[in-house]
């Protein structure tokens, strides 16, 4: 059989050709993410990474796990490396302080990302079998490994392998019960099935797995066609939004000197009719601008605030992203500055915010212990904040006039699986203000999107996204997109707000179900039978 001669060729593969073999499976990987999205060539990373550990061999346990976890790391390299290559471009948004630095972000994070498969791996290969189990034991490692890559030094799970199958929306549906790492439990034991084609001797041996793998599969799409009703969900009463995407470039909007001429672009955007029946801001019930609206201090700006007033009419409101000056603290010489969220009364009060929790290492702050080394270098944060932003302590619901209570989510923060509905009483929906202009017409705005759209499925939440480049929209809590607005484009988007959908096992449990499949996977493993 072909299939059986390449397993041959990739167990029996050594040197440069075995790095090169892992390279490239898991580069094509990074196509099934979005926003090409091909979901089934999943089976390329996955049924290849099996392969990889079959062959590999050694003399010792510890040979072992060094051959395998050799073949992951390469293996990650590529799929890391395919994935992200778009964080270059905030290299290049002020390209005279930080192009010099873009290897840093191109080839260097990948290359540390790679040591999360390559662990995965190398565990792997300590339970290995000839069997079908071993199918099992690498979703198992390598689903641990992500968990891992996503807690570890505050975390970093963006592309996790679950999100490979997160872009078809009824498989999406399973992240209601388990999550995203579930999902990739899932996600990584499906992928890998084929691989005993070319492995098993016998047609019971070689099809088991395949078999089993298409009828999870279909069992998944079964329940997100189950899960999700066929009508639309009903909207929240008496709430009209109009999401402003400015499309901003990101070098022009942190310039201080731009600010007046943002200003007049946001509230001339913001008062734009797009239809007979709303002829502006004056059908609105509340207006939401994007992260870091404005390159200075709203709340010690009242000129601002003042022309903000008289855009708005009685009873709407405005939410927006922006910088906010706390207290000095006590031996400071200046106060902490926070990424916020803000909400400004037509009478141009400011009457809440939320501080940004979750902060973007090295965008927003530079890693305490580290900061002395990079700034020898002459690196600093990307974003021109002295010392960089300080970090919230803590996500409560935000309180906004005329709305249920929301879950703030400040850019980033929103790639955090478990972390989306704040603490306290279950929120409406969940409003995420984000920047990625620094980007471009790059991936990384659409599996941001994707990323988000996927927390609204496991929380049952209605998402509110508005960015400055896109991609800006509203969805249901089963992640179905009301309306958006394209990335790279300026518009206001006017869309209602969708009621929140019942609680969902994850919403409820978080990652306990994960952990019980864990030790289901493991278990069953176990008693599949060996070749």
């Amino acid at each position: 059989m072909r299939i059986a001669a390449l397993a041959d060729g990739v167990i029996l593969a050594w040197g440069w050709r075995r790095r090169s073999i892992a390279f490239v499976a898991g580069a094509c990987g990074a196509l099934a993410l979005p926003p090409l999205d091909l979901w089934p060539l999943i089976v390329v990373p996955m049924t290849v990474a099996v392969w990889l550990v079959d062959g590999s061999v050694g003399g010792s346990v510890f040979a072992r796990f060094r051959a395998a976890a050799a073949a992951g790391w390469w293996w990650g390299f590529g799929f890391f490396l395919a994935g992200l290559w778009w964080l270059g471009a905030a290299f290049l948004v002020e390209a005279d302080k930080f192009a010099w630095a873009m290897p840093l972000g191109v080839v260097a994070l990948p290359a540390l990302l790679a040591f999360f498969p390559a662990l995965g791996f190398g565990c792997a290969r300590l339970l290995w079998s000839t069997g079908a189990g071993r199918i099992l034991v690498l979703a198992v490692m390598l689903s641990l490994s992500e968990w891992l890559r996503g807690h570890v030094l505050t975390g970093f799970p963006w592309n996790v392998y679950g999100m490979m199958l997160a872009g078809q929306a009824q498989i999406a549906q399973i992240a209601s019960l388990v999550g995203l790492y579930g999902l990739t439990l899932l996600a990584v034991a499906i992928g890998a099935a084929p691989a005993t084609l070319g492995t098993s001797d016998g047609a019971v041996a070689r099809w088991r797995m395949p078999v089993l793998a298409l009828l999870a599969l279909a069992g998944l799409i079964g329940f997100g066609f189950w899960r999700v009703p066929t009508d639309p969900v009903p909207l929240v009463a008496g709430v009209k939004l109009r999401l402003m995407q400015p499309n901003l470039p990101q070098d022009a909007k942190f310039n201080a000197r731009n600010g007046e001429a943002i200003l007049n672009q946001y509230l001339a955007l913001s008062d734009r009719a797009t239809s007979p029946s709303t002829p502006g801001v004056q059908a609105v019930t509340h207006l939401i601008w994007p992260e870091s609206a404005f390159p200075f201090l709203l709340g010690r700006t009242p000129q601002a605030l003042a022309r903000i007033a008289a855009l708005l009419p009685p009873n709407t409101t405005l939410i927006t992203g922006a910088a906010r000056a706390g207290e000095v603290l006590p031996g400071e010489s200046r106060p902490p500055i926070f990424n916020s969220i803000q909400v400004v009364d037509d009478e141009g009060a400011i009457v809440s915010s939320y501080d940004k929790v979750h902060l973007v290492p090295f965008g927003e702050y530079l890693p305490a212990f580290l900061e002395r080394l990079i700034r020898s270098v002459g690196l600093s944060e990307f974003v021109s904040v002295p010392g960089g932003f300080a970090a919230g302590t803590r996500r409560l619901p935000l309180a906004i006039r005329g709305l249920p209570p929301a879950a703030p989510l400040i850019c980033y923060e929103v790639v955090f699986t478990g972390e989306a509905a704040p603490q306290g009483p279950r929120p409406g929906f969940m409003l995420n203000l984000t920047n990625d202009g620094w980007f471009g017409l790059t991936s990384g705005p659409y599996q941001h999107f994707a990323q988000a759209r996927l927390r609204a499925i496991e929380e049952g939440l209605p998402l509110v996204r508005v960015a400055n480049t896109g991609i800006s929209a509203v969805t249901d809590g089963y992640g179905r997109t009301l309306a958006s607005l394209p990335l790279g484009r300026e518009g206001v988007l006017d869309v209602g707000l969708p009621r929140v959908s019942p609680a969902t096992l994850y919403g409820r449990i978080a990652d306990w179900a994960y952990a019980a499949m864990l030790a289901g996977f493991l278990l069953l493993a176990r008693l599949l039978p060996r070749d």
